[in-house]
């Protein structure tokens, strides 16, 4: 019995590497951009915590030099939750890029386990075509008296 052999065998196990490879590219983005969200997280919060510290310099009894000290320490943190908002962005932006990729190249592979499939039934009804063949030849030639 003739054995199976999809031709383009070695384009389809180099798609499933490249998806592997973008799977790993995009779990790396999705980490790397829950990782700049949590650090914007804490920077919120200790923002928070500076901004309650200058309204209580405020309210109570007015040291100018821990005033000034205050708000410098808010703008501060507003300065830095602003660069880690720019750096969430950006990781965001490469997951967003690092998923589309992965969807393009899920594609191609499933494109190419499509057309596998589809040579593998052309070669399933080729066999049993051969073994038609084979069965007819086999019964002539037993029915045949000559």
């Amino acid at each position: 019995m003739a054995k199976f052999r999809y031709r383009m065998q070695n384009i389809l196990d180099i798609k499933r590497k490249l998806e592997s490879q973008a799977r790993v590219t995009f779990s790396q983005a999705n980490a790397r951009y829950l990782e700049e969200e949590e650090k914007l997280q804490t920077l919120v919060l200790e923002r928070l915590k500076y901004d309650s510290e200058l309204k209580e310099q405020l309210s109570g009894n007015l040291d100018i030099l821990q005033v000034k000290r205050a708000r410098e320490n808010a703008n501060t943190m507003k300065t830095l939750v602003r660069r880690q908002m720019m750096e969430v962005h950006k990781a965001e932006m490469t997951l967003e890029a690092a998923r589309e990729e992965l969807g393009i190249v899920m594609k191609e592979r499933k494109t190419q386990e499509i057309l596998r499939d589809k040579d593998f039934e052309e070669f399933k009804k080729e066999l049993m075509r051969q073994e038609s063949k084979e069965i007819d030849e086999l019964v002539s030639y037993t029915y045949n008296p000559n």
